[in-house]
């Protein structure tokens, strides 16, 4: 009836395959997304990623996490739209166009030719999407690629020239000239969230450096210097000002720099009283006087270095200024400003109507007035500087320091700050509306919001989103070429464009170089209008697609309007400054709210050994041959069931295949039993369907199957997908381990009684409810499981599981009362196993008495945990106290933090103490006061460690507050039981290995020595009974095999009757 659970040689992975096809042959997929429309629209929002990049294994994490909530929300009767989305355009695409044809640099892509560039930018976008959608299928990572949205697009395109015109119009949208993150390899400034994405820890020469004072001298004749610290030694020719922090307290100290026969030479230098200590340390010195910041304020000297040129410049130079976010962190309590190269410094340098001056081009190099140094990129110049400042007696110190420094996502150069015309957003007008939208999200986990995202916002600047690049979606502001006039246009469309445009073709295509041939006429003065150059932060792209995939407003509008906000979005960590950020910054710029409303964040994925994965390192995991070789169902397990989604995973095939191993092989294993028995009893579901269950195990699974049902509803609908997996773990462990266990023999039995049908009926009702639940997590396995077992008995049975809602809750089957006995039974079970195992005593080998801490519980059970534990009595309601040891011990780590050199006297009070006395107070939560040395200690459950074990010929083991006692001594009688269970164990495994059917009557052939002899034949009709034994023969036969009887060997042979 049922076909054979075989795997076969490919295993789980060969069956993945089979049932891959049977959902492309019968459109599973395409009938799973149109399930339930009409119904309430449950949203979720696919991150686009770039398919011009090969997947990685963290990109199985994010469409395993992204499946299982819109399969759930499916199954609850929601109807769920799951387009897939391309991320085409930026920086990714053209360094790998730029690799590809041998160029570097935007000078080479312009010799190139821009529209040859782009045409090979949008032929390479999908170079690798055959093998995303491959990855995809496989995982079954259920979304539609059939019509994706795609960034570069021109109906995508004209949706973010829309949300760029609702910007302008509400005058968030601005040209300003900033201090801008920039990388010199790319030629472009970077957002601040994608710089918050490329720190590394870098050691950079640091230099304490000496500016001397104009006018002033110390009583030795010689200059006075001030102290300035930077960690940017390349930045010192462009310097401007030196800022104090006027409250703080600074001193003038004398400093021996030579320490001569004849006498002392000193030099005098300003900095910060409380960092004197750090900055002059291993010096002689002797402090001159003391004054406030203030007082240095105003204060002249010279310049600094003098390659650069201020011929011209009205505004301060070489002043000192007061600055508030100077701090005494570190440094020398004073900084050297550089208003070309950094956001404070300009900032600072304008409230001061400070002259400017930038000596470093486009490029990253010095210019060729910065003469020992021109045309080498400023940060390769560090060592050079301060060797040069060294002769000029201008370097009081230098020293290698680590710090965190931003480098280019993309290309890794280290970025420098650069002044900059660009376009901005002003999102800091919007802070107070971001930060309150944030507060609305249910994270996962909850510390993203007021933590790492939550800083973010609260700290958010103007988003700088113009690029000077190629591939990318145009800014679409026309300025007039009148010097005179001011006039802009910031186009909102592409029937805007063409109405307003002197020469744009019918088929415009929205890309570079073709859209900056269009020309406008200025509506104020009648010359010719140009479009800014630049193209947008890629980022901005992606922070579109809520509306963009729709191609809001221009159609769909109440398709976009249903599906915004959405409920659900998923990514990794990193998104906090990526995609989660721009997708914010535009739901609430434009719709005046966050675009999600749950967000689980990913952490990452690391090699098997806690290692980032990296192409250096060769360590990291290949997709496709992970889910070639273990199969999607485990790896989906894994990371569900590992740990929480926000902690970095260990994956290796190794780690999956252990995962395996638990659960989908427990599932796999429960089910081809139920196939196995009922293929020979030839039993069919449909034809038992008013069945009454009236035994206690039954009743028992009933109950845990639908209290399982209602507590992973529970928890997915809350987002615990971890939790979910632990539940769905725990009740296949006990419907493998505890019920199948327990009622093997109802399934053996001849005939078809109500008690074996009860059996059957209850196995099947509570497999497939348990399949249901698991379906949006393995749904590979699950849906093998309901074609063999469901569809070929149910008549009505839905074509997939995956066409089926989720199971229906049924609160008269669940019994609290009985759950918790039985689960009280289970555990005293589980805690004597793991007795036996401590002792190394076989589960065959009877021992005589069980101790049970736990004071109730019925007869019934009493039974069930003797035969489970082979145990002759159990006695409940005993004292653990009477049959342990105690062994009680300072928790080192806690204690001696607090005791230290007092731990050994501790340790020996500790033993003077009556131990059983002593645990009784520890566990009832009383402190424990002790004198040591004059010294009060205190000791309770926080700072001991306390053991038990028991005592002779006794074995304990506990659980929070339940613990059991097994006598371990074994009588002579117990012995020869123990015998008998274990022959019976060898005959059964050598039926299994001898390839005997289940029903199959055997005749045995023993050779053994006489005593164990004897012991067979008073166990005789025993050990008959349990291996379908018609015979049991002394006898000595060519074809034995030698096998093993605890400290025993003999010969067996068995024969099919």
């Amino acid at each position: 009836m049922y076909k054979d659970t075989n795997l076969g040689s490919e295993g789980f992975t060969g069956l993945e395959k089979k049932v891959l096809e049977t959902w492309k042959k019968n459109q599973i997929i395409e009938q799973n997304f149109k399930m339930n429309k009409g119904n309430n629209v449950f949203t979720f929002f696919d991150g686009p990623p770039t398919a011009n990049g090969m997947p990685h294994a963290g990109h199985i994490l994010t469409r395993v996490i992204k499946d299982i909530i819109p399969r759930y929300q499916v199954m609850k009767g929601n109807y769920v739209i799951r387009k897939a989305g391309w991320d085409t355009h930026g920086l990714p695409v053209e360094l790998e166009i730029e690799k590809k044809l041998g160029i570097s640099g935007k000078q080479e892509i312009e010799d190139y030719g821009v529209e040859k560039f782009i045409k090979e930018c949008k032929e390479s976008v999908f170079k690798y999407v055959n093998i995303w959608e491959e990855m995809s299928e496989k995982v079954g990572y259920w979304v539609d690629m059939e019509n994706p949205y795609i960034t570069y697009k021109n109906d995508y395109i004209e949706s973010v020239w829309w949300a760029l015109r609702q910007l302008h119009d509400k005058k968030l949208l601005y040209k300003g000239h900033k201090i801008m993150p920039y990388c010199s390899r790319c030629g472009t400034a970077l957002s601040s969230h994608e710089v918050g994405q490329g720190y590394k820890d870098v050691k950079d020469l640091t230099a304490v450096v000496k500016f001397k004072l104009e006018n002033e001298t110390a009583e030795n004749g010689k200059p006075k210097y001030i102290l300035a610290w930077t960690t940017t030694p390349w930045t010192l020719p462009a310097n401007v000002l030196l800022a104090v922090n006027k409250k703080y307290d600074y001193v003038e100290v004398k400093v021996v720099v030579s320490d001569s026969e004849e006498e002392k030479d000193y030099e005098n230098y300003i900095l910060a009283k409380d960092l004197v200590e750090t900055v002059l340390k291993g010096k002689e010195y002797e402090i001159v006087s003391e004054f406030k910041g203030e007082e240095l304020v105003s204060k002249k000297y010279e310049q600094f270095m003098p390659f650069v040129s201020f011929e011209g410049q009205d505004g301060i130079k070489f002043e000192v200024v007061h600055g508030d976010f100077v701090n005494l962190s570190d440094g020398t309590g004073i900084v050297h400003i550089a208003p070309a190269f950094g956001e404070d410094d300009s900032i600072l340098s304008k409230a001061n109507n400070a002259a400017f001056v930038n000596p470093v081009d486009k490029e990253g190099k010095f210019v060729d007035e910065v003469t020992p140094w021109k045309g080498r990129f400023v940060r390769d110049t560090n060592d050079d500087i301060c060797e040069y400042l060294k002769e000029e007696n201008k370097l009081f110190k230098a020293e290698k320091h680590l710090h965190s420094y931003p480098h280019c996502w993309r290309c890794d150069t280290p970025l420098l700050y650069y002044p900059k015309a660009s376009w901005f957003v002003a999102m800091s007008t919007l802070r107070d509306k971001l930060v309150e939208e944030n507060n609305k999200v249910n994270w996962r986990p909850e510390t993203i919001k007021t933590g790492r995202f939550g800083n973010f916002l609260e700290n958010v600047i103007d988003w700088g989103i113009s690029r000077d690049r190629y591939w990318g979606t145009p800014l679409n502001v026309w300025l007039c070429k009148n010097e005179g006039c001011d006039h802009m246009e910031c186009i909102g469309s592409i029937k805007e464009l063409k109405e307003k445009a002197i020469n744009c073709s019918e088929d415009i295509e929205l890309h570079k170089p073709y859209i900056d041939e269009v020309k406008l006429k200025c509506e104020k003065c009648g010359s010719e209008m140009e479009r800014e150059k630049e193209v947008l932060d890629c980022w901005f792209d992606s922070g579109s697609m809520p509306f963009a995939q729709w191609h809001y407003p221009f159609e769909n509008k109440e398709i976009f309007e249903q599906n915004f906000p959405a409920q659900f979005i998923s990514e990794a960590i990193d998104q906090t400054r990526g995609w989660f950020y721009t997708l914010t910054a535009l739901g609430v710029a434009i719709f005046g709210k966050i675009p999600f409303e749950n967000c689980t964040v990913l952490g990452h994925v690391l090699d098997g050994k806690g290692q980032k994965m990296s192409k250096s390192k060769k360590n990291g995991v290949d997709p496709l041959v992970l889910l070639d070789t273990v199969g999607a169902d485990a790896v989906r397990w894994y990371f569900y069931n590992g740990s929480q989604p926000w902690i970095s995973s260990r994956l290796s095939i190794e780690n999956v295949r252990e995962s395996q191993r638990g659960f989908l092989s427990t599932l796999w294993n429960t089910y081809s039993f139920y196939v196995l028995y009922a293929n020979i009893d030839k039993f069919n579901p449909s034809e038992h369907k008013n069945f009454k269950v009236t035994n206690v195990m039954d009743k028992w699974i009933l109950s845990k199957l639908n209290t399982l049902i209602k507590e992973v509803d529970e928890k997915l609908a809350d987002y615990d997908i971890n939790k979910s997996t632990v539940l769905i773990d725990e009740f296949t462990d006990e419907l493998s381990n505890w019920y199948i266990r327990r009622n093997r023999k109802r399934f053996w039995e001849a005939g078809m009684e109500d008690d074996k049908v009860s059996a059957y009926m209850t196995l099947y009702t509570v497999l497939k409810g348990l399949i249901q639940v698991a379906a949006p997590f393995v749904p590979f396995m699950t849906e093998e499981i309901y074609q063999n077992i469901v569809r070929t008995v149910e008549e009505d049975a839905k074509e997939s599981i995956h066409l089926n809602l989720w199971p229906e809750y049924n609160a008269e089957m669940v019994d609290k009362e009985l759950e918790k006995e039985m689960d009280l039974a289970y555990s005293i079970v589980k805690l004597g196993r793991n007795a036996r195992s401590a002792e190394n005593i076989k589960n065959r080998q009877p021992l005589s008495k069980m101790l049970v801490s736990a004071e109730n519980l019925p007869e019934y059970y009493e039974r069930i945990i003797k035969e489970e534990l082979n145990i002759k009595e159990v006695v409940l309601g005993a004292d653990m106290t009477e049959y342990v040891n105690f062994d009680i011990k300072p928790n080192l780590p806690v204690l001696g933090k607090v005791y230290g050199k007092l731990i050994p006297q501790i340790k020996q009070e500790l033993a003077k103490l009556n131990q059983v006395d002593l645990a009784n107070d520890i566990k009832s939560g009383k402190d424990i006061i002790l004198f040591i040395e004059e010294t009060e200690v205190v000791l309770n459950e926080s700072n001991l460690l306390v053991t038990m074990k028991g005592k002779e010929n006794t074995v304990f083991a506990g659980e929070n507050t339940l613990g059991i006692i097994l006598h371990t001594e074994i009588t002579e009688e117990l012995r020869e039981e123990g015998y008998v269970r274990e022959l019976i164990s060898k005959i059964q495994n050598t039926r299994k290995e001898s390839g005997f059917e289940v029903v199959d009557r055997i005749k045995v052939y023993v050779n053994s020595d006489e005593e164990l002899k004897q012991i067979i034949t008073k166990f005789e009709e025993q050990i008959k009974e349990s291996t379908l034994a018609n015979e049991i023969v002394f006898e000595e036969k060519e074809q034995m095999q030698e096998i093993k009887v605890n400290d025993k060997k003999i010969d067996l042979l068995l024969e099919k009757m």
